[in-house]
């Protein structure tokens, strides 16, 4: 057994939904191979146990290429990242960017910007981290990144046919089973377990397969790339010999801490999104996979 992984059983899968967002449809039937799979996300330890190692800079912590963003103010073209940031009451949910800013100095390092530390949340996901960062962890720890169909397969655990990787109800019995946002969102967190953002890795019970916060808490990189169709089957990218664009985008999947029913349903193993190589942000991590 390898430690702190849980081995995923392949087979026949039905992955994707016709009931929540168009880009979860249609419905595909994919095989999927036997994957051990990280039991949590990787976690800030884990993360600063590489950095130490390798020296790693992540994305967040690099000046963005004036080259890649023409017309930008030069004072925005600094080392940062994407912050969730609570309004004070509500506000319209058509404009995402009254809850998100960029953060200078925002990284794995300081995740609520400077004079926050990852110390004070050892064992919370790492976040701010960007897909090159995510497959140079995976790298130095003889690991990979799962595709999207071996994601979602093992999300399910174990069950078909159902919205949530637990059964058709978001709480049955009224029981939170995953860090997602409770409150009016985005200006009021009322979460009963005091996880306003980012949870202790493994707070919640794990799905059947043993898995703990596949869904909820942070989105979760893939090694397939984005197309708006599910249905076209997009190729997982294994790096080669390509450079990667600042417009490339991949496969995220679980939804996070800041999912709500007011406003963004993805907290289901058929959710998808896809995110900029680069766009590192307060609600996106990893975990790492390993095949036999």
């Amino acid at each position: 057994m390898r430690e702190g992984m849980v081995l995923v059983p392949g087979g026949t899968a039905v992955i994707g939904s016709t009931s929540w967002y168009a880009e979860e449809a249609p419905l595909r039937t994919v095989e999927v191979g036997d994957v051990w799979f990280d039991r949590v996300p990787v976690t800030n330890a884990d993360f600063a146990r590489f950095v130490e190692d390798t020296g790693h800079v992540t994305v967040a912590e690099t000046a963005p290429d004036a080259a890649d963003f023409p017309g930008a103010d030069p004072a925005l073209l600094v080392p940062g990242s994407q912050l969730f940031t609570q309004t004070d009451g509500p506000v319209h949910l058509g404009d995402w960017t009254q809850w998100w800013r960029w953060q200078p100095g925002a990284c794995w390092r300081a995740p609520d910007g400077p004079g926050s530390t990852w110390e004070d949340r050892e064992d919370h996901p790492v976040v701010h981290v960007g897909w090159e960062d995510a497959t140079a962890y995976a790298a130095w720890a003889g690991k990979d990144l799962a595709s999207e169909a071996e994601w979602e397969h093992a999300a399910r655990g174990g069950l078909a046919g159902r919205d949530f990787a637990w059964g058709d109800e978001l709480n049955p019995g009224g029981s939170r089973l995953a860090n997602t946002w409770v409150g009016p969102f985005p200006w009021r967190s009322d979460d009963p377990d005091g996880h306003h953002r980012t949870s202790p890795v493994g707070s919640y019970p794990a799905n059947g397969y043993g898995l703990a916060d596949m869904i909820g808490n942070v989105w979760e990189w893939t090694s397939t790339r984005w197309t708006d169709d599910h249905g076209t089957s997009p190729s997982p990218c294994c790096g080669g010999g390509s450079s990667l664009r600042e417009t490339d985008r991949f496969v995220t999947k679980g939804g996070s801490h800041l999912c709500s029913p007011h406003y963004c349903q993805r907290y289901r193993p058929a959710a998808r999104q896809g995110h900029g190589v680069r766009d590192t942000t307060s609600h996106v991590g990893f975990r790492c996979v390993l095949r036999p």
